[in-house]
């Protein structure tokens, strides 16, 4: 085997070992969900108005499809 070949085959495996590695990364689900809980406590930290304002509204969400449920006139 020549030089340039085992240049050629050295460099496709280097490669190859990138690809899969960058691969592995972005499937790595705990890394991934690490890194959304890092942002989202940043974003809460620099401004926590529209987090407020969101976790109020599922509130209000919730409480009104429970009333719903409970106070619904169901005559099946």
């Amino acid at each position: 085997m020549t030089d340039v070949a085992k240049n050629q085959a050295a460099k496709a495996r280097a490669e190859l070992a990138a690809t899969l590695d960058a691969i592995e990364d972005r499937l790595n689900v705990p890394k991934r969900a690490q890194e959304l809980g890092s942002k989202a406590v940043a974003a809460y930290e620099k401004n926590p108005l529209p987090w407020i304002i969101g976790g109020v509204a599922v509130a209000v969400i919730a409480a009104g499809l429970v009333a719903w449920a409970i106070f619904s006139d169901d005559d099946d």
